[in-house]
């Protein structure tokens, strides 16, 4: 079993700090991050209900582990693409550190409380929907950007409100920040929120082995 491994993810500090999560999980093996760009970095446009299920987040990554240039990927598994590589596998899917979505707004505001127009900032779809099925005096609108970039757009003025991954700000140290945890009647968040996927190449059975005491399915 080598152990010193090749470890890729994406560049922002929520991917690195998941990175991290993971190489703190195995003392004895020595990772070498890769952060890797991918369309999903580079993009700050595109609104993400059009790239859901697709390999937005993840196909600079997979190329990188076809190619050899790493071992392993760690992913927020939720970007994992509906198909990928038929050379590829999950080695991991861990455990979820928050399954729950969260408020964070301009004045601690909870949805209840927003006024009438609030701009609340989100990308998703199906949480653009359950947004309005709760409140429909809200306006959801497209936001993109690291967790980081959103805040400094919610600070800026931009929106009033902005829906976050519980988890995100949990691993980002910044709960001080969340002004509501919204519960799972009023959103229900993606089935893999807060859970991170690790991903190898099917003809890594070492790799597969090492990680499957992560694997929770």
């Amino acid at each position: 079993m080598d152990t010193h491994l090749k470890l890729g993810t994406r560049p922002s500090r929520l991917a690195l700090r998941q990175a991290d999560e993971l190489r703190r999980g195995f003392p004895e093996i020595t990772f070498d991050i890769f952060p890797i760009r991918t369309r999903g970095d580079k993009d700050k446009t595109t609104p993400l209900s059009l790239r859901e299920g697709s390999d937005f987040f993840t196909y600079e990554i997979e190329q990188a582990l076809l190619n050899n240039r790493i071992d392993a990927a760690v992913h927020s598994a939720k970007d994992i693409a509906e198909d990928v590589p038929s050379e590829l596998t999950i080695a991991a899917l861990t455990r979820p550190l928050s399954r729950y979505d969260c408020l964070v707004s301009a004045n601690h505001c909870t949805l209840d409380t927003l006024a009438p127009g609030s701009r609340v900032g989100t990308s998703s779809k199906s949480r653009k929907e359950a947004l309005l099925r709760y409140r429909r005096d809200l306006i959801p609108k497209d936001i993109r950007g690291d967790i980081e970039q959103r805040l400094a757009q919610l600070d800026r003025g931009d929106f009033e409100a902005v829906i976050v991954a519980h988890a995100a700000l949990i691993r980002l140290r910044l709960e001080k920040r969340i002004a509501q945890i919204i519960p799972l009647n009023i959103i229900e968040a993606h089935p893999l929120q807060g859970s991170l996927a690790v991903q190898i190449r099917r003809d890594r059975p070492d790799l597969r082995e090492l990680f499957r005491r992560l694997d929770v399915r």
